[in-house]
């Protein structure tokens, strides 16, 4: 076994993707996406994620068009989407089909039953959508626009930021 300083499958700067590398330096909270019931619940790491102020507010998230959540999602037509915390790390990459989840994903948490699909206990911010069109490809992803149906804002202790491949802990405010 090596221990590597850095990424070992990373591919050279020369070849790596300049869009993607962009959309990297944005940086951006993590949201979870979840929706279904029972053992039909799916879910999905976000963070190419945008909230459009309006009445209704509106939520823009780009997924992955070929998870089981993009699935899920189009046939529930409506879904959880929650912050998370620094203290989510590892729920998150287990989410995003980066980190092994014995049982599955929602073995990692506690959650409850809303009118929009399961919710994390412990989340910081999270808001119940109805997809306002149906999802379309954008680029390599799919598009979802969600009219924000309930919103609940608590306490943003230590969010969690992904920038460039990897979570980082913003600084404190002051």
């Amino acid at each position: 076994m090596t221990i590597h300083s850095s990424h070992p499958f990373l591919e050279p700067e020369s070849e790596r993707d300049p869009v993607r590398r962009l959309r990297g330096r944005l940086g951006g909270a993590v949201s979870l996406w979840t929706c279904g019931e029972g053992s039909a619940r799916a879910g999905l790491t976000v963070s190419s994620l945008m909230i459009a102020n309006g009445s209704p507010g509106h939520a823009l998230a780009l997924v992955d068009p070929d998870s089981a959540f993009a699935d899920a999602v189009a046939t529930t037509g409506n879904a959880v989407v929650a912050l998370l915390s620094w203290s989510h790390r590892y729920l998150a990459d287990a989410f995003a089909g980066t980190a092994p989840a014995p049982g599955g994903a929602f073995t990692l948490g506690t959650w409850r039953d809303t009118e929009w699909g399961p919710l994390l206990d412990g989340a910081s911010a999270w808001a119940g959508v109805r997809l306002h069109t149906e999802p379309r490809d954008v680029g390599w992803s799919l598009l979802l626009d969600a009219v924000l149906e309930h919103v609940e804002v608590g306490e943003d202790r230590e969010p969690l930021v992904h920038r460039r491949g990897s979570y980082v802990r913003p600084h404190p405010a002051g």
